[in-house]
């Protein structure tokens, strides 16, 4: 076979030739590019979730808040020795607000707020915040953060009379 009068195996090679030129003129640097900061890109991503950290000397007990398509949803109870953080949520945030309820395991201090949510005694996933009692739970009040809609947060606890609260 021929095309435009040039044997069609000559015309195969020549094409093949002309698209590796190509392939290493742009699309190889692209690749290598997107190694280097595929790496960067990644750790963004790992680090988008919402964080508790234990600024006391004691271990605390930590339960989470939010709205989620199923509703209203509380879990626990992350256990968090002191001067570590643990990760309450992972991922990117997909609501502006969480609530959050701590218990200090050896003093029995609390951070608490007035948003009345549905705990348990042991670990714990609650779907809805009404008639917690009825349904066999315990009542306690949570604190609201504002994230202001930003991919991640972190509430610092520690024991003096207010939290700290911050964007990652």
């Amino acid at each position: 076979m021929r095309i435009f009068g040039v044997p069609a195996a000559i015309v195969h090679k020549q094409y093949t030739q002309f698209c590796n030129r190509v392939a290493a003129r742009f699309l190889r640097p692209l690749m290598i590019a997107g190694a280097l900061f595929a790496p960067m890109l990644a750790a963004n991503a790992a680090h988008a979730e919402f964080r508790a950290c234990n600024g006391t000397q004691n271990l605390v007990g930590v339960a989470v808040g939010y709205r989620a398509e199923e509703g209203w949803i509380t879990e626990g109870w992350w256990q968090v020795p002191a001067g570590t953080c643990a990760t309450l949520i992972e991922g990117e945030l997909q609501s502006r607000y969480y609530y959050l309820y701590a218990e200090d395991a050896a003093r029995g201090g609390r951070w608490s707020g007035d948003i009345n949510m549905c705990v348990a005694e042991n670990e714990f996933k609650i779907v809805g915040v009404k008639d917690c009692f009825a349904r066999g739970y315990q009542q306690m009040g949570f604190k609201e953060y504002d994230t202001g809609r930003q991919g991640s947060w972190m509430v610092q606890l520690s024991d003096t009379s207010g939290t700290q609260e911050s964007q990652n």
